[in-house]
């Protein structure tokens, strides 16, 4: 089945129906905006002006038709109706698709969209009419004959296109409604246009996709009635966006939409094998047919006793007769699970004796049930079973019988005051009762839309409430009153059919319900579950669980597919509970990338079956499929018995949180244990949520030095109102031991704004102060790959809620918990303790902590985490960074670098590189030492490995490119006085300026680093940088080492510098903002660069911190003007040489540098417009509201432009 070719057409062809229906509305005076009243009226017609002016009379019928649709668009909206009209007719134009490819046309098997001659693109209907045995009338046949005489071949085709569907009305009802209706008057169709919907459909997908006789090259069928829901699920691709990307609520209209996601075929058959299958078997043991499941699982040996208990329910399944046992899917969508429901049904019937033919119609009307909220899927669900059934009686549409599968409907338009007319022939006392139930459903129907099969419907006395409606008593009381009575009627049985269907109890549940958070749903969703579904109210999936177990008879089986979060999140600990009152028979669990719609690890499923009782001691059978990373990976391994375990459903209460954890040895289980509670050594604790990380949270390197409290210890220090910000560690990156410490918190005066801010602030909680500034361990809350990383936390810092952090009880205790909690152990427990990837403190305070003072392990902690901080600190984004590494190897090897004027930098890398290698094998074998002495202490040496793969080693190793950047990014922070050669660590971030510490290298006096693609300024970059290289490496090596940079870097250029001065051009200050930006932060440079555009006229670099209120003016005038002088002097120099060049490759080299030389000239006229006008309102900048909020003030400058619109110019490169 090609799925590409699937989607492409039901996307494009719901764009196209939507255009064409508004298309056709507006042709009868409709659009979006309005709804035009009649020009002329007369006795049977009337006049309206179309959306393009023109004039177009209606018949009595039409008239009749529009004013149904105009009403309709009143009550929904004109955008609702649209949609209606075009997925109706999709779902029709779909079904004859399917009909005919099959042979199953009615009354008369003939082609309508196709034919059935290859190459031929007329369809056999048009070719054929009006010698077609489809009882035309004599009008029609005029019509065809007319048509045909004057070539209107899609007047033609739309004509039998109606008919058809009028046909299909006697045997398809629910699918093909009367068309004498306004969507009749919508329809536009085309054979002979390749771009309307029917030819995209005939040539866009394969004729087989639909044929249910195709077979894939296994033997399976491939053509099947499954093409149904996947056109259903590509024709919501774009309401599902829609939805998502609007950041509002999702209403009940697009409940459907949001949540359908098709079930793989091999899922819905393990659901319905081990459910209605199991139930048939267990009563009527039959190995031969239970051979034919391919997904069938055997149950697990059991304990006599509970195997004593079992057989008593399997002598109450050996009294089942096929037409007892009924099945319900109450998500049903396209009806997926249904269709194959009716096979195992079709197989469990031939089983008992019964003809095919017979069976089919009994499914139907007694073994089948289905429901949704979705009208188009109740639709496609119905056209499914019938066609599932047409395959085992030919004659199934012709004999009246319909599936018991509905869209729930809501009471809200049914006219109450009615009620008192129905009931004839009743009782008063039966009237009574009558009137009473109805007001009760229609009650409980009221909004239906919003809820779906949630609504628990009472039992009520059904037959007695068809008897109510089935007869009126108006004939001495014809009033205004009974205007309408008929359709009521109608509405009611309608709902009667459906309160049934909800009320009853059944055999076998299974469904793939909607998986969505109720907090995004309607507030009436969310009150109904947080009312009725406390324990699962997080998700409607979880609230799915809970309903269709309730909708189960006792010993009866619900199968279901659910996200997987359920087994393990805290907040569904109470679901937890309540289902171990049931058995979990089989599961399996699918983990991410179970569907192939889905990538990534955002919906993670699992499968499984319950049986609605309870037997102490009964144990499950668990497929684990969470390695695999396709839908197919899964089924095979499934097919392949890979990954089975079977385990006592009582053992998952010995784990805290009552976690389905069936995977988990009984050895690890065994830890679960009072006095190896983790809360014993330590707690755990969420951190502060400021309300507006924007505000009040900074990177350490925007703001001034001087604003960061390093040296307070403890919370009442912050009154003095010394210091602004104090360090807060806020998660990060995967990373062990040491680091991630980037972000500073507004935290002046005790945190005197964020505590106002807080208070009654959703989401803004001051969480755990009493540990702010004491020294823990902190960990980042969210992270992908589902790995813990727990890092020290030295003292003085306030913990963010992203980093949740833990604090001992005696410090004796940290290096072994840091060590235990980077563990291979520890991340085995948080498989299941934390599945979701979500390291709150919850999760954390489950593991079970085994303390066994060991010298060996704080060494090994204590060395790591030293190993991990040097690491850290070779950068310059640490606040306890002091020189480049690249520098610092000097000193550190003084007998290799024994001449300064001469040292070789491929040298230096050569240290660096091998001191990285040492530092990351070290540290490697650290972790591997200390998993094994984890694995030791919880005896699991069986089960777990203490091997560390080098990529889940978070110290960096050498990388020559990247090393060589840091040494530029360094060598500018030295030109702008950030960093001394003098001095370590940082020399000026704000505060006095000491000109003292820089005698070995000058920084640029005046803050303005111009970047010129040829060398025009005595302090142009590429100078100052190559001065820097000789002071720190020595004259002799000076051009070696350039070399080598160039050839690091690899960028274009003939020579070293061109290369050095091309990387400044192009790649410097995006290398700058990449390393000065933390994931979530945006970036942050503190080097600001003045960019006049593409043309590379005119860039100088400033340092952020040495800013004043005259830099820009100092930018203009003392570089900007100049630059446009030097180049003005070199264009006239270029033309000079095209007047009097003497070859003609001098005359275009200088005719290519005249071109470049205009268009920065160009550039940069508007550039300083822009820069004069910032110029001249001498911006100050404050250094504490960081980059973001100042660098914005020099950005987006408009400039007039004479007739045109203002310009607005950026005076900075953007970030």
């Amino acid at each position: 089945m090609n799925k590409n070719a699937i989607k492409k057409f039901a996307i494009d062809a719901r764009n196209k129906l939507i255009a064409s229906v508004t298309d056709k509305a507006g042709m009868l005076g409709i659009t979006s905006d309005n709804c035009s009243e009649a020009i002329t009226k007369g006795a049977d017609f009337e006049v309206y002006k179309t959306a393009a002016g023109t004039e177009l009379t209606l018949n009595k019928k039409q008239c009749e038709q529009r004013r149904k649709l105009v009403d309709q668009i009143n009550a929904r909206g004109f955008e609702a109706v649209v949609e209606e009209v075009a997925y109706t007719w999709f779902n029709r134009i779909c079904a004859i698709r399917f009909m005919e490819v099959n042979d199953y046309m009615y009354p008369v098997r003939v082609r309508v969209l196709s034919s059935e001659k290859e190459g031929k693109n007329e369809p056999d209907v048009v070719t054929m009419a009006p010698d077609i045995d489809w009882n035309f009338t004599d009008k029609e046949r005029e019509e065809i004959i007319d048509a045909k005489m004057n070539n209107r071949l899609d007047d033609l085709f739309r004509m039998l296109f109606i008919k058809q569907c009028n046909l299909f009305h006697e045997v398809l009802p629910g699918l093909f409604e009367e068309t004498e209706d306004y969507t009749e008057m919508l329809l536009n169709i085309s054979f002979t246009n390749e771009d309307d919907v029917i030819r995209m459909l005939v040539d866009g997908i394969d004729e087989k996709d639909f044929n249910i006789a195709t077979v894939d090259e296994d033997g399976k069928a491939a053509g099947q009635v499954e093409i149904i829901g996947w056109l259903y699920q590509y024709y919501n691709t774009e309401p599902k966006n829609k939805a998502f990307a609007k950041k509002t609520k999702i209403t009940k209209e697009e409940v459907p939409a949001v949540t359908q996601l098709f079930t793989p075929d091999w899922i819905v058959r393990y659901m319905v094998e081990n459910s209605l299958g199991r139930m048939w078997v267990e009563g009527h043991p039959d190995d031969e047919l239970k051979s034919k499941w391919k997904y069938y699982l055997d149950e697990a040996e059991q304990e006599e006793s509970v195997q004593q208990e079992l057989n008593k329910i399997k002598a109450e399944y050996a009294t089942l007769k096929p037409e007892d046992i009924k099945l319900i899917d109450p998500c049903m969508g396209s009806g997926h699970i249904l269709v194959y429901a009716f096979d195992v049904f079709m197989q469990i019937y031939e089983n008992a004796g019964w003809s095919q033919r017979d069976a089919a119609q009994s499914i139907i009307q007694n073994n089948i049930y289905g429901l949704d909220i979705d009208d188009r899927a109740a639709q496609l669900s119905y056209f499914a079973v019938l066609m599932k059934a047409r395959q085992y009686d030919r004659r199934i549409l012709t004999r009246g019988i319909e599936p018991n599968v509905y869209a729930v409907q809501e009471s809200n338009g049914i006219n109450r005051g009615q009620l008192k007319y129905f009931g004839a022939g009743l009782t008063d006392a039966e009237k009574n009762v009558a009137v009473s139930q109805m007001e009760g459903l229609l009650n409980t129907l009221n909004d239906a839309k919003e809820y779906g099969s949630l609504l628990n419907v009472e039992d009520y006395d059904w037959e007695l409430l068809e008897k109510f409606v089935e007869n009126t008593d108006t004939e001495s009381q014809i009033s205004f009153d009974t205007y309408g009575l008929d359709e009521t009627a109608e509405l009611l049985k309608r709902l009667i059919r459906i309160g049934k269907i909800m009320a009853q109890k059944y055999e076998v549940v299974a469904t793939n319900p909607p998986y969505a958070g109720t907090s995004n749903l309607s507030a009436k969703v969310n009150n109904f579950v947080k009312k009725n579904y406390p324990d699962s109210k997080a998700d409607l999936f979880a609230v799915f669980i809970e309903r269709c177990g309730e909708m189960l008879k006792k010993n009866g089986y619900q199968a279901m597919i659910t996200q997987h979060s359920w087994m393990f999140l805290s907040s569904f600990e109470k679901l937890r509970v309540k289902l171990q009152q049931q058995m979990i028979v089989n599961m399996a669990h699918l983990g991410a990338r179970a569907f192939e719609e889905i990538g990534g690890e955002v919906v993670q499923t699992t499968s499984f079956v319950l049986q609605k009782n309870h037997i102490m001691n009964y144990i499950g059978v668990y497929c684990r499929l969470v390695e695999p990373n396709s839908q197919q990976g899964k089924e095979e391994m499934f097919l392949c018995a890979n990954e089975r375990y079977i385990e006592n459903q009582n053992n998952f209460s010995k784990i805290p949180g009552y976690q389905i954890a069936y995977w988990v040895s009984g050895k690890m289980l065994g830890w679960f244990d009072e006095k190896y509670l983790y809360s014993r050594i330590a707690t755990a604790k969420a951190g502060l949520s400021t309300t507006n990380n924007a505000l009040f949270l900074r990177l350490w390197f925007e703001v001034s030095i001087d604003s960061i409290g390093f040296e307070y210890m403890t919370l009442e220090q912050t009154s003095d109102k010394e210091y602004r910000f104090i360090p807060e560690p806020k998660g990060g990156s995967f990373r062990k031991w040491y680091g991630n410490l980037d972000y500073v918190v507004d935290w002046y005066d005790n945190g005197r704004d964020i505590r106002k801010a807080a208070e009654g602030a959703s989401g803004g909680r001051i969480v755990g102060s009493e540990y702010y500034f004491k020294e823990g361990l902190t960990w980042s809350d969210i992270t992908s790959g589902g790995n813990l990383s727990v890092r020290y936390l030295p003292k003085g810092m306030i913990f963010n809620s992203s980093a949740p952090s833990a604090f001992m009880h005696n410090r004796k205790y940290l290096a072994y918990v840091l060590g235990f909690m980077n563990s291979i152990v520890a991340k085995t427990y948080l498989l299941f303790l934390a599945p979701s990837y979500h390291f709150n403190a919850g999760p954390i305070e489950r593991l079970p902590l085994v303390y066994s003072a060991n010298n060996q392990v704080d060494k090994l902690v204590d060395a790591s985490i030293n190993l991990s901080k040097k690491d850290w600190d070779s950068f310059e984004t640490s606040w306890d960074f002091k020189s480049h590494p690249l520098i610092s190897v000097i000193s550190q090897n003084r007998a290799l670098f024994d001449d300064t004027t001469d040292i070789d930098l491929a040298e230096c890398y050569t240290c660096w590189e091998n001191e990285c290698n040492e530092r990351f094998n070290q540290l490697k074998a650290n972790e591997e030492e200390l998993n094994r002495i984890f694995i030791d202490i919880y005896g699991l040496q069986d089960e777990l490995s203490p091997e560390v793969e080098d990529k889940d080693v978070t110290v960096r190793k050498a990388d020559l490119q990247r090393d060589i950047k840091s040494l530029i990014s360094y060598a500018v922070g030295c030109m702008f006085g950030r960093y001394s050669l003098n001095k370590e660590g940082l020399a000026y971030a704000g505060g006095e300026w000491d000109e003292s510490i820089y005698s070995a290298f000058v920084p640029d006096r005046d803050n303005i680093i111009p970047i010129c693609d040829e060398e025009y300024f005595s302090d142009d970059i590429v100078s100052r940088f190559c001065e820097w290289v000789k002071i720190v490496y020595g004259e002799k090596s000076l051009e070696t080492n350039l070399d080598f940079i160039a050839k690091a870097l690899g960028n274009k250029g003939n020579t070293s510098r061109e290369v050095i001065r091309n990387y400044f051009l192009n790649d410097f200050f995006k290398d700058h903002c990449n390393t000065y930006s933390v994931t979530g932060s945006g970036k942050r440079p503190i080097y600001w660069l003045f960019d006049s555009g593409k043309q590379n006229g005119f860039k100088a670099l400033i340092y952020m911190h040495r800013y004043d209120a005259d830099t820009v003016g100092r930018v203009r005038t003392d570089y900007l003007h100049r630059a446009q002088k030097y180049v003005e002097t070199a264009m006239q120099s270029a033309q000079y040489t095209i007047d009097n060049a003497a070859s003609a490759s001098e005359k275009s080299k200088a005719t290519k540098a005249v071109t470049k030389y205009t268009k920065q000239l160009a550039e940069m006229k508007i550039y300083d417009e822009a820069i004069a006008h910032v110029a001249n309102q001498r911006i100050k900048i404050d250094l504490d509201d960081g980059v973001k909020v100042n660098y914005a003030k020099l950005q987006g400058v408009e400039v007039a432009q004479e007739g045109k619109k203002a310009l607005k110019v950026d005076l900075l490169a953007k970030i």
